[in-house]
C-alpha cells in the first residue's frame, strides 16, 4: 500500500470516528433536553394544581366573608 493510500485510509478512519462520536454526543444531548422538558412539565403541572387549590381556598374565604359583611358591588 502506498504512503498516500495509507494517509487517505487514516484520514477516512479519523473522519468516520469523529462523525460517529459527534452523532452519539448529539443524541445524548437531545435525550437530556427531552428529559428536562418532562421535568419542567411536571413542575408546571404541580404549580397549576397548587394555584387551583389556593384559588379554591380564597373563593371559600371570600364567600364566608361576604356572608358576614355587607358588600355592595
Amino acid at each position: 500500500m502506498s504512503h498516500g493510500g495509507k494517509m487517505a485510509l487514516l484520514a477516512s478512519l479519523i473522519f468516520s470516528g469523529a462523525v460517529i462520536y459527534g452523532v452519539h454526543y448529539q443524541q445524548r444531548q437531545e435525550r437530556e433536553i427531552m428529559h428536562y422538558g418532562i421535568i419542567k412539565d411536571e413542575e408546571r403541572r404541580r404549580r397549576k394544581l397548587q394555584n387551583q387549590a389556593e384559588l379554591e381556598v380564597q373563593r371559600s374565604l371570600q364567600a364566608e366573608y361576604e356572608k358576614e359583611q355587607n358588600i355592595s358591588r
